[in-house]
């Protein structure tokens, strides 16, 4: 028996698609759309517009964000200082960061590489008193000076942009180590491709951290999801878990979860 299709179908149908292509419209326009403007915009509710930017970010379309969206180009190639980086998402950042302090244990050692997440996480770990931290991010070995930490701070080329140390000699340092836990941020984690970084030599630094880790967890707020950057890090079933915040799509987090990925929402 044939599906009858009624008008009334037709019509919602073709009301949502002429919104979700003026939403994209909207995006390139103002290089963002948050849920709330538009639910004003279009007169209809945030649980709507949020449906609308999951499925737009299904298509590759835009990429979905805590509260909105950003175009796919920006989110994906953009390098951003890290001061830059630290004024974004910080009540998230400090809920990943509490999360991620939470699985170290005293004696144990801990890989952190650059970035704003990973600076919060060492913020949280100056209550410890009997833990070595590996790392390549200058700003995080001053985060942690004052406390009785041991810091282990690898050689090498500084990137200003991130205040990491990259290069063969920080390649070196780290093959020399073992460690416990891995806490790893990125700037892009598309669920198919990988993960990713904007600069090259950081990617190789980040591969051997990965390599010298028995625990490979990767740190990073939700924006990051369905975004690629330049470098590939590497392919999702190379870490063991990821910590981010409540705007993870439903979307990312089955394909996470179905990689045998585990995930922690804070």
């Amino acid at each position: 028996m044939r599906k009858v299709t009624s008008g009334t179908d037709t019509g919602v149908s073709l009301l949502a698609e002429e919104r979700r292509r003026k939403i994209v419209e909207l995006l390139h326009q103002d290089g963002k759309v948050l849920v709330n403007g538009l639910a004003h915009r279009f007169a209809t509710s945030q649980v709507t517009i949020r449906q609308d930017l999951e499925a737009l970010h299904g298509q590759g379309l835009l990429h979905r964000t805590h509260g909105g969206a950003l175009p796919v180009r920006s989110a994906a190639l953009l390098d951003r200082s890290l001061q830059d980086k630290e004024k974004l998402y910080r009540r998230e950042k400090h809920r990943i960061a509490l999360a991620a302090a939470r699985q170290v244990e005293e004696g144990q050692s801990v890989v952190l590489d650059s970035g704003s997440t990973t600076t919060a996480v060492a913020r949280e770990l100056r209550r410890f008193r009997q833990l070595t931290v590996i790392t390549n991010a200058v700003n995080i070995a001053a985060e942690l000076a004052g406390a009785e930490v041991e810091v282990i701070l690898t050689g090498g080329s500084l990137r200003p942009n991130s205040f990491s140390l990259v290069g063969p000699l920080a390649e070196a340092t780290l093959r020399q180590l073992s460690a416990d836990i891995l806490f790893l941020g990125v700037d892009g984690f598309d669920s198919a491709f990988g993960l990713t970084t904007p600069n090259v030599m950081e990617a190789k630094v980040n591969q051997v951290m990965l390599h010298i880790a028995r625990r490979r967890v990767v740190v990073c707020d939700s924006s990051k999801f369905g975004s690629r950057s330049l470098s590939l890090i590497a392919l999702p079933g190379a870490i063991h878990q990821v910590i981010t915040d409540r705007g993870l799509s439903a979307e990312d987090e089955r394909a996470l979860r179905e990689a045998g990925i585990e995930v922690t929402i804070v």
